[in-house]
């Protein structure tokens, strides 16, 4: 590990050296390329100092407690500081190997939510608003951008299906875990009987995709307008702005009306198009590297039920780390940092283990 962590700091060095030289700052497709390399290693070069920094404490503090010419506070004073820095090195060397482990290319990308209404008729609908909201409380709390791409409502202030990007650096990173099957227990305003019904929804979360990322013939696509209409088939508009978008290989299928423009239209519905494939392509992947051992976190399942939003007991439980919280009512006010923080601990656990049987 520790030749690797001075091989990353002297790359480190290098690379601040040359983001400085006017040649590359002349070239700024290059130059933002290497600004990005070297911002990402740059956490892992302040804690190897920091390692490096507690190692001399160490050492010098068993200079002066082997120098017979020293005076006991002073031994005394040096042994305290050697407890401390031993302490220190024990958590920056768990904190090192979670900086060591791969990244996710697509942790920093911007992302496309996805909330379809599953079992559950109205009430569904209804969770469905619920779980949108929570989003978008959770990205304004971040300072991130929330823009709807595509939306189909039924007139009791629910919702079918909702797509929607979220523009923040890291997006992907805190929310990917949130794909799958959400469950909701809780009795209806319009249920007389007071008997708690069961409803779900299901959640997409896919990494926006550049262009070059993921190539598309035009001649797969076939492309049609339509009028918006918003709830109960008022027309938003009296053109034909809205764009869907069918993906013949794949038979993909993507709407974007949220734009008065057409164009614009278009450019969201390419955008998420481009996601699905890239998704696609992803699984797929991923099932071949992970053909014989199912990681507990981040399979991304979307028919995985992964959590309980009880409202009786006013609970919620993430079913793949068996966290249970009874505040339910702020994490319907987008307060979820502490779960997605627990299901990023326990990836990371999970990477860590699996690391150490490769090794």
């Amino acid at each position: 590990m520790f030749d690797k962590l001075s091989f990353i700091e002297k790359q480190h060095e290098e690379l601040a050296a040359k983001i400085s030289d006017p040649e590359v700052i002349a070239n700024q497709e290059l130059w933002r390329k290497l600004c990005k390399e070297h911002s990402d290693m740059t956490p892992i070069v302040e804690k190897y100092k920091e390692y490096k920094s507690n190692k001399n404490v160490i050492d010098e503090a068993k200079e002066i407690m082997n120098d017979p010419t020293a005076d006991k506070d002073f031994k005394d004073m040096a042994m305290e500081e050697s407890l401390e820095a031993k302490a220190n090195i024990e958590r920056i060397e768990e904190e090192l190997k979670i900086l060591l482990l791969p990244k996710d290319p697509n942790d920093d990308k911007n992302v496309i939510v996805e909330i379809r209404s599953g079992a559950g008729g109205d009430e569904a609908a209804l969770f469905a608003n619920s779980m949108f909201r929570l989003y978008s409380m959770y990205a304004e709390s971040k300072r991130w951008k929330t823009e709807v791409l595509s939306l189909s409502e039924i007139g009791i202030g629910g919702v079918k299906e909702v797509s929607f990007m979220i523009s923040g650096h890291g997006a992907y990173s805190r929310l990917k875990f949130e794909s799958g099957v959400h469950r909701v227990q809780r009795i209806p305003e319009t249920e007389s009987g007071g008997r708690i019904h069961t409803s779900t929804v299901t959640v997409a979360v896919l990494p926006e995709v550049e262009d070059v990322e993921i190539e598309i013939n035009p001649e797969d696509l076939e492309i049609d307008t339509y009028r918006a209409s918003g709830a109960g088939g008022q027309h938003i508009n009296k053109t034909e702005s809205a764009i869907r978008i069918t993906h013949i290989p794949s038979g993909i299928v993507v709407t974007c009306q949220d734009e008065r423009s057409q164009h614009k239209n278009r450019d969201a519905a390419m955008k998420m198009l481009r996601s699905k494939l890239y998704d696609i392509k992803q699984r797929e992947q991923q099932s071949k590297i992970a053909a014989d051992r199912k990681s507990q976190v981040g399979t991304g399942d979307r028919s995985e039920r992964i959590r309980t939003y009880n409202f009786p007991q006013g609970r919620v439980t993430d079913h793949r780390i068996g966290l249970t919280l009874y505040k339910l009512e702020s994490i319907m006010n987008g307060d979820i940092d502490e779960i997605i923080d627990a299901l990023i601990t326990t990836d990371q656990s999970e990477k860590l283990k699996m690391q150490a049987e490769e090794n």
